[in-house]
């Protein structure tokens, strides 16, 4: 769990980023700097995406929420972080308002992981991250909240490698499988990981967080450079 509080402004809100399968959060050091720089305090959430299961990985979600003490705290979730977040949000739904942005996550399943998970070794790969979430069959609660959803258009990733990936896609996860009925939707240029490094991606979070909507015609260049 990393607090990048420093230097935060009097008034901002409190944004919580959750990272995705095998990562550990530093991936998202450059989305909590632009989010700092759009006005926000953000802190990243860690969890182990293969050693416990997303109900687990929710509650503890929940506490780290609560735990800041806000009457208002946003949820960004990349990947597999926004299954965690979904899971959090229909669990605990006393939690702070805020609202939901989820960049590039398989909502409705992932067809890479069903297809890693016809191995053994796949099996391995995916840790406790496929039951309940990576295969669709998790819970996708937002508590009435505003939840926007960010998924990625070039298609180049480990899906090729893999195969069962429709198109359009990130590489990774198809832009149909970001689906969240009642959420907005829009798409950046961007492959899976480069979502989290997408200035387009980044002012279009800020967009929603800000007004509950996502910036039409957007420019990179509106946002501040890292």
């Amino acid at each position: 769990m990393k607090d990048d509080h420093a230097g935060r402004q009097p008034g901002a809100v409190s944004v919580v980023l959750v990272h995705g399968l095998w990562m550990t959060g530093l991936e998202l050091t450059l989305v909590a700097r632009r989010l700092r720089r759009c006005g926000f305090a953000p802190s990243r959430f860690r969890y182990r995406s293969l050693g416990r299961p997303v109900s687990d990985n929710a509650a503890r979600l929940a506490r780290f929420v609560r735990d800041r003490g806000e009457a208002t705290v946003h949820l960004v979730g990349h990947s597999l972080g926004g299954l965690v977040i979904l899971r959090a949000l229909s669990e605990y739904p006393d939690l702070p308002t805020g609202r939901v942005v989820l960049l590039g996550t398989p909502v409705t399943g992932s067809g890479v992981a069903k297809r890693l998970a016809s191995t053994a070794a796949g099996r391995i790969l995916l840790g406790k991250s496929l039951q309940q979430a990576l295969d669709g069959k998790g819970a996708a609660g937002t508590a009435g909240r505003q939840v926007g959803v960010i998924a990625g258009t070039s298609g180049v990733g480990v899906g090729r490698l893999v195969g069962g990936l429709a198109q359009p896609s990130d590489g990774t996860v198809a832009v149909a499988e970001t689906s969240l009925p009642g959420a907005a939707h829009c798409t950046v240029a961007a492959t899976h990981m480069g979502l989290v490094l997408s200035r387009d991606a980044a002012h279009q979070v800020c967009t929603f967080l800000r007004l509950g909507r996502f910036a039409s015609g957007a420019r990179s260049g509106e946002l501040p450079d890292s």
